[in-house]
């Protein structure tokens, strides 16, 4: 019996989906200009366009509506058509100016100039963005060339560069509150304008660079097709590369210095486009920008009518809404990715130890230098506590103030270290379980996840008992990090850099989510925000039973190191030796999902010390877990702790969160090891 041959999919003329785009950007710009807080609306809007003036009206549409919308059209377009330019002649599906660095770059180098006091004028401004853009790609480029060139890894690099350049700008801003007024909500992405200069502006820039996007269309259609295939063709692969990147860097400079760093336009504008089957890039880049206007339009108007400001909400940042969009996309196009690393691992074992006899030693040495840093933490902050008052304290005696201040710090300090221990005993784990040493529990979303879970306890059970706080962040670890293992598993096999990825886009959506939940319900801001830049401020004594559980667990892991230890070995190995593998690596990771949600519930989203502690330890002691987690965790208390009393003596009386300290740490570290592994 013959079977009828399926017809081919046709792919829709592209004057077809071109069209389809415009009218849907017409569609949202008239939305998005009817909505606002002031009570004009649409109909109002169309009697002043009929003849019919109205002064209320002129004024709110030149004033606020007008201006807000030509920033979206002006931000969407540029980061969709960057997009579209930078996957074209990178090949790489999850390549946008955001997950390469480049909108981070830009947005460091105009904190660091408004930090300097400089008024550097508007176009000016708009140079320092593409500075900063430019020096992101750069890094990125040397963190990646010499090696193995692969989707996953650029994307790996680009995250590293993400990560220094947020933490920085957020320790610039904590420096000099004054300077840098405003820039944090600008940060999140916001197309809030103060008149109309700006985005005529730098839609000026803008079009002036989309009107050179058609010369190089044809050139990238080749380049698609491999290097060696467009130089045959006549293509110089050398000189349309750099350019088309230039272009992008440029246009996303012109995008951060309108609305800041909108998360995820170009990555989701340059796929759906891809994904309509639009082929060439002489309709592709445009058709992108008109999408990433759209999105940019579209998502703004439903962060006003979700959370309208008129009814009492804060301003929903437009950042935050395109990163629920495109967290989840950058999840799904992640797990397709393949890196040749699901049979080989990241070699976690490869490191040679410095001490394999002095095991003792080296614990009494970190025991040694862990007393010594809680010992100074003690006495520098807003309170200089000398050591002879210190001494007095610690036997009973000493005056009033200098008891109180101890009393209150002591708790605190034991807090870090004990979260501290936690997050590195966290870290050691995943990293067994992923075979990847640049994964931790920041890195892989189980702090957001945790972070979700406990602001929606609070959202939901407003009256809950505090001990239920620890128990959510504990669920929603647990859901997070089961969610990031299933979906990368989906993709074949248990690639290392594959979990990373799709942990990277889990991240971005919970942070996006807590944000959202804290405008939604009325929660203090900066509070919030403190908890979750990672804090220990105001800890007591009360909340270190929210730690016993999780210090149970490391125990646990120290006493099942064996199962531990053969995961590190792959798949084929562990099993001949009679390894359920399925339930240990779901042990682990649940064990390391309880660890660093409770550490999240006590002390909020401390990331890095899951990454440089377990690393550091396995350079000292080697990969054997009974030595690893003990030593990794003793390391942990050091650096949390350590960074609790920089946060508190450097900028005394203002404290800088404690997850300031250690991405400001953390995020150095783990570039330098992903330009270690690209050398290797």
């Amino acid at each position: 019996m013959l079977k009828a041959k399926r017809a081919p999919l046709r792919r829709p003329p592209v004057l077809l989906v071109g069209g389809a785009a415009a009218c849907a950007l017409i569609a949202v710009t008239v939305v998005h200009l009817g909505i606002g807080a002031s009570g004009v609306g649409i109909p109002e809007i169309a009697g002043v366009l009929a003849g019919n003036p109205d002064p209320h009206t002129e004024a709110m549409l030149w004033g606020s509506r007008i201006p807000r919308t030509l920033a979206g059209l002006v931000a969407g377009a540029a980061l969709g058509t960057s997009g579209s330019l930078i996957q074209g002649v990178t090949r790489n599906p999850l390549a946008a100016p955001d997950t390469l660095g480049i909108n981070a770059g830009a947005y460091l180098a105009v904190v660091a100039v408004a930090f300097t006091g400089l008024d550097v004028g508007l176009l000016a401004g708009g140079g320092v963005a593409f500075v900063g853009g430019l020096a992101a790609m750069v890094v990125v480029y040397l963190l990646t060339v010499g090696g193995v060139l692969t989707p996953g890894r650029v994307l790996l690099a680009g995250a590293a560069v993400t990560l220094a350049g947020l933490a920085t700008a957020d320790f610039l801003q904590i420096l000099d509150e004054n300077s840098t007024r405003g820039l944090y909500f600008w940060g999140q992405g916001s197309l809030l304008q103060t008149g109309i200069e700006r985005p005529l502006a730098f839609g000026a820039v803008v079009l002036c660079a989309l009107l050179l996007t058609p010369s190089l269309a044809r050139p990238i259609d080749l380049i698609s097709l491999g290097d060696e295939t467009a130089e045959s063709l006549g293509v110089r692969v050398g000189r349309v590369r750099p350019a088309a990147l230039l272009l992008a860097v440029v246009l996303s400079a012109a995008a951060v210095s309108v609305a800041g760093p909108v998360a995820f336009v170009g990555l989701v504008a340059a796929v759906g486009v891809r994904m309509l089957g639009v082929g060439g890039h002489a309709a592709r880049l445009p058709i992108a920008g008109l999408f990433g206007a759209a999105l940019v339009l579209a998502a703004d108007a439903g962060a006003q009518l979700v959370l309208p400001p008129s009814a009492g909400y804060g301003e929903l940042p437009v950042g935050v809404v395109t990163a629920l969009i495109g967290g989840p996309v950058f999840v799904l196009l992640a797990r397709r990715i393949v890196t040749g690393d699901a049979d080989v691992g990241a070699a976690v074992t490869a490191i040679r130890p410095l001490a394999t006899r002095n095991y003792a030693v080296v614990v009494g040495l970190c025991l040694a230098v862990l007393a010594a840093v809680i010992v100074v933490g003690l006495r520098i902050g807003d309170v200089h506590v000398g050591w002879g008052e210190l001494a007095a304290v610690l036997s009973g005696a000493g005056d009033s103030l200098a008891r109180d201040v101890i009393a209150y710090r002591l708790p605190r300090i034991l807090v870090a270290a004990l979260a501290g221990a936690c997050l590195a005993a966290a870290g050691a784990a995943v990293q067994a379980v992923v075979r990847n040493p640049l994964a931790e529990p920041n890195l892989i979303g189980v702090t957001q996840g945790a972070a979700v879970g406990a602001v929606l306890m609070i959202v939901v059970v407003p009256g809950a008992p505090a001990a239920a706080l620890p128990l959510a962040a504990v669920v929603g670890g647990v859901l997070a990090i089961a969610l990031v293992t299933l979906i990368a598993r989906a993709g074949g096999g248990l690639d290392p850099t594959r979990v990373v990825l799709v942990g990277l886009g889990c991240s971005y959506t919970g942070s996006a989510l807590v944000q959202m939940m804290v405008v939604g319900a009325h929660m203090n801001l900066s509070a919030a925000l403190t908890w979750l830049s990672g804090s220990t401020y105001a800890r007591d004594l009360s909340v270190l039973g929210w730690l016993i559980a999780p210090i149970l667990v490391g125990l646990l892991l120290v006493v099942s190191a064996r199962p531990v230890d053969m995961l590190t070995l792959g798949t084929d190995l562990p099993r001949a030796f009679g390894l359920a593998l399925g339930r240990a690596r779901i042990l682990i990771l649940g064990s390391a999902a309880l660890l660093a949600s409770g550490a999240a519930a006590v002390v909020g989203t401390v990331g890095f010390v899951g990454l440089v502690a377990p690393h550091l330890a396995r350079r000292i002691v080697g990969s054997s877990t009974v030595r690893l987690v003990p030593t990794a965790a003793l390391l942990g208390a050091i650096l949390v702790v350590t960074a609790d009393g920089l946060g508190r003596a450097l900028l005394a009386p203002l404290e800088i969160p404690v997850g300031v300290v250690t991405a400001l740490v953390g995020a150095p570290y783990l570039i330098w090891l992903l330009r270690r592994r690209s050398s290797g």
